[in-house]
């Protein structure tokens, strides 16, 4: 029997709720890439790089993703998938730069 554990308290203190929980996805928002403040790899290196530099890594990975999606041992359709994000990613901070 599985059993799910939405609010856990103590003492009539909540400690945890499910809007503690919080979301990954392999593609938009990997585990392993998130700090435990919640910061998220993809925003310090934008910070890092600054803009332009950010959009010039955006379309590496694309290449990148583009290229490995049929030789991976993962499916095609993820790999692609992440080559996607990454396009997104490069177009939203180009429409910033070219406000």
């Amino acid at each position: 029997m599985d059993t799910m554990i939405d609010t856990l308290t103590m003492n009539g203190q909540t400690l945890f709720d499910d809007s503690d929980i919080i979301s990954f996805d392999p593609v938009d928002k990997p585990a392993h890439y998130n700090l435990d403040n919640g910061v998220e790899c993809i925003d310090y290196i934008k910070q890092v790089l600054g803009k332009e530099g950010f959009v010039a890594y955006c379309r590496g990975n694309v290449m990148k993703y583009n290229h490995r999606a049929m030789y991976k041992n993962a499916t095609p359709v993820e790999y692609l998938k992440k080559a996607q994000q990454y396009l997104t990613w490069a177009n939203e901070t180009l429409r910033e730069i070219h406000k």
